[in-house]
């Protein structure tokens, strides 16, 4: 196996041509495969993929979180996971488990010091990627939820040329600025030939715990019309609530902790959606 465990910023030469093959033996055994895109930074992308593949959990689906962020791995943080991941005899990348139902591989696992960069151009971006792809012990799963970098390149690229059955959720706030980005995420896919599952609304309104007012922070209706516009599925909103940036940074999840709050129902929601596949 080509090591990436070397350390912090360290990766073996870039792969010749004859290495980049393809990752279907080792996905065959997982039924579905979401690549969750941002066309900016900011939007809650990893947010949305943490609690995606919880509610997928909690419906009782065997499911993968692919952390494809290298110079910005935060899934490991916002699970709670610690340590580092391990290499099994066959030189199979064990991934961190955080239950039963899940499972997950990031650059953070890799590293002793998590707060050292990652100092890296797009081939040695490739090698790993292609690595937690290929040589990771996903074992079978019904769903594997890849969170990527936030626009259009050397990593989303990467997965959508190794995983020729990925869809994309594209993920967005309903503010003009985000919007105007999606639509460089929609073209990415159209260009690629990936399928689009749909876009999701993220931070849409603000309900006042006090007076119980909602407000739209960012505006409101810019995703549904976004989508309607480009006749890409509409999965929902999902509000902002402060509780999930602090679950976020203690590690813990915040739909065991607020299971009737509107944003675990939104999160539910969209996880029916995604069964559905299933039936």
């Amino acid at each position: 196996m080509e090591s990436c465990h070397k350390g912090p910023g360290i990766a073996d030469t870039p792969p010749d041509k004859k290495k980049v093959e393809s990752a279907k033996p080792s996905m065959a055994g997982i039924k579905h495969k979401f690549i969750i895109m941002s066309g900016k930074g900011g939007v809650g992308k990893s947010s949305v993929s943490v609690n995606l593949a919880i509610a997928l959990a909690n419906r009782g689906y065997k499911v993968g979180i692919m952390d494809t962020d290298i110079h910005g791995p935060d899934i490991p943080r916002m699970l709670g996971l610690q340590g580092m991941t391990k290499v099994d005899a066959d030189q199979k990348i064990q991934p961190l488990l955080f239950s039963g139902n899940l499972l997950a591989v990031s650059m953070e696992s890799l590293m002793k010091d998590k707060d050292n960069s990652i100092i890296w151009r797009g081939p040695m971006k490739h090698s790993l990627i292609r690595q937690f792809i290929q040589e990771v012990d996903w074992g079978n799963l019904d769903y594997l939820i890849i969170d990527a970098p936030p626009g259009t390149g050397d990593e989303p690229l990467t997965v959508a040329k190794l995983i020729k059955d990925a869809q994309a959720v594209i993920v967005t706030t309903p503010q003009e600025i985000s919007l105007a980005d999606v639509r460089k995420s929609i073209h990415f896919c159209n260009t690629l030939g990936m399928k689009i599952f749909g876009l999701l609304e993220n931070m849409s309104s603000y309900t006042c715990p006090h007076c119980r007012q909602t407000v739209d922070l960012f505006g409101t209706g810019g995703g549904e019309k976004t989508a309607s516009a480009y006749g890409i599925p509409f999965l929902g909103k999902i509000p902002f609530d402060p509780g999930m940036v602090k679950c976020a940074d203690q590690g813990i999840s915040f739909q065991q902790k607020y299971p009737d709050a509107p944003v675990t129902q939104g999160f539910m929601n969209i996880a029916q959606k995604m069964s559905e596949l299933n039936e």
